[in-house]
Order: structure tokens, then C-alpha cells, then sequence
């Protein structure tokens, strides 16, 4: 399908809803590396356990490489931080000078990842500088968020056990992702909420990425209307192999992860 003719998409990790920004570019997520592997997924559920780990990706949009993002997991003390930073550098994305830096700071409660402090920060030349930053108080259980956004976001939201930020629904779906689990997450971020569910396949898949060939696990979300992201979960690697991000029918971003290793 042609996308020649499309209008150009900005990034962003937000999960896709009905609401978000007019045609987003959302960023996704995809291992790459240069030497075969197959990686065999186990019988058993992946454990729930958190792995430090710094990932470098190359971004492609409409099939051209777009620009590069890193993406961190690490503890701080008792609690987890996880960021993502996206730079656009070709195409649109570079004349757009695109930044985008996104970060959660959370606690492990269980085996539920609990959001504590969330920002997001966009820079793109001169169409737009933006920050948001948000507070999960769960002592009152209410979010709220401050900076560059509207009114409507900025009032207080009501917070359940188990509401996500967007980076930590994907950290979810890494653990919980096992043949044919019927997964349901409640995203809060950026003042908005929203349902997300998320069917996994029946068995994994071969999945080609550069050079490297993954057995890897599908997972589809399915109530995201025209919005479609697919996630593929590889047994032994600490991030998804790939998430596709498709609008409308038709790839959108793709992220391909470079390398990765673990934290300091």
C-alpha cells in the first residue's frame, strides 16, 4: 500500500487511543543485531522480574530509517526509572529537528509495576517545545499533570490498582506475554484515561530482524480501532524483538533495536 501521499506522522511512545494528537507518529520498538540467532520460547511464564538493561534502536518510518532512540531501564534505590529518547535526523523528522524524551519513575508492589512521577518533553524546531510532567499520588490515589497541555488534562484523575503509564504497559506485556493470554491494562498518562487489551498468539513465530532470527511470541492489541500496535516477545531478551505501530491499515514506525546490554 502507498503511503507516498500521506501526511507526516510525529513520534511518540503513547499507546494509540481514540483521542491522541491528529495522525501521531508513535514510536515502537524492535530488536536488531548482527549475527543468526533463534531464541526458543519456553513452555513455562516468563518471570516477573525486572532486568537493567540501555537499548539503542533505529527508527523507520514508511519503511526509510527516520532517525535513532535509546531506551534505559535501571533502579534507583528501592524504586525503577525507565526512559525512552527518540531523535528524528532524516526526512521530515530531521527538518522537523524532532526530540522526544519520555520517562516514568515507579515502585514494584507485587508484581505490579506502580507509576510514582511521569514527563514527557517534545522538541521540534520552531513548531513546537512542549513539556508535561505528572504525579501519581497514591497515599490520595489521584494523578495530575502540569505544563503544556490543555486545561481538560490538567484536572485531577482518579487513580485505580494497576493503572500504567504508557512506558510501563509495554514493561507489562513483556512480562505477562505467554501463549494465547488475554491481557488488559488501564492506561493513565498525560491526564487521559483508557482501556488497553491485548490477545497473544497461540504459539510463537519466526521473526527476521537484521540479521537475527527470533522464535518470538505475537501480541496484538484489539480494541484500538483503526490503530493497530503488534508486539513480539522473545524469550531471554529484556525488550520486545519488535512492536509495529500501523494507522489505518498501514505500517506507520517502526523501531529496530541496534544493540542492547545491561545496566551499570
Amino acid at each position: 500500500m502507498s503511503t507516498a501521499n500521506a501526511p507526516p506522522r510525529r513520534f511518540s511512545w503513547q499507546p494509540p487511543t481514540a483521542s491522541h494528537d491528529a495522525r501521531p507518529m508513535r514510536a515502537l520498538l524492535s530488536l536488531f543485531a548482527t549475527a543468526l540467532l533463534i531464541v526458543a520460547w519456553p513452555t513455562a511464564a516468563r518471570g516477573a522480574g525486572l532486568e537493567p538493561f540501555v537499548a539503542t534502536y533505529d527508527a523507520w518510518y514508511q519503511g526509510k530509517q527516520a532517525g535513532t532512540a535509546t531506551m534505559r531501564l535501571q533502579p534507583q534505590g528501592a524504586q525503577w526509572q525507565v526512559d525512552l529518547g527518540i531523535r528524528g535526523n532524516r526526512g521530515f523528522a530531521g527538518i522537523l529537528g524532532l526530540n522526544l524524551e519520555q520517562d516514568t519513575v515507579f515502585d514494584v508492589v507485587g508484581t505490579v509495576y506502580r507509576p510514582l512521577r511521569q514527563s514527557t518533553t517534545r522538541k521540534a524546531a520552531v513548531f513546537f517545545n512542549r513539556k508535561v510532567e505528572g504525579v501519581y499520588d497514591w497515599a490520595n490515589n489521584v494523578a495530575r499533570w502540569t505544563g503544556d497541555l490543555s486545561k481538560r488534562r490538567r484536572d485531577p484523575v482518579p487513580l485505580q490498582p494497576g493503572d500504567m503509564s504508557a512506558l510501563l504497559i509495554n514493561l507489562a506485556v513483556m512480562r505477562d506475554a505467554v501463549p494465547n493470554a488475554a491481557l488488559q491494562y488501564r492506561f493513565v498518562d498525560g491526564g487521559r484515561v483508557r482501556q488497553y487489551a491485548y490477545q497473544a498468539a497461540a504459539e510463537p513465530e519466526l521473526v527476521q530482524v537484521g540479521d537475527i532470527s527470533y522464535s518470538a511470541l505475537r501480541v496484538s492489541r484489539t480494541n484500538g480501532g483503526n490503530d493497530e500496535m503488534i508486539i513480539w516477545v522473545a524469550d531471554g531478551v529484556p525488550t520486545p524483538v519488535r512492536i509495529l505501530q500501523r494507522e489505518n491499515g498501514e505500517d506507520a514506525v517502526d523501531l529496530r533495536l541496534v544493540e542492547y546490554q545491561g545496566a551499570p
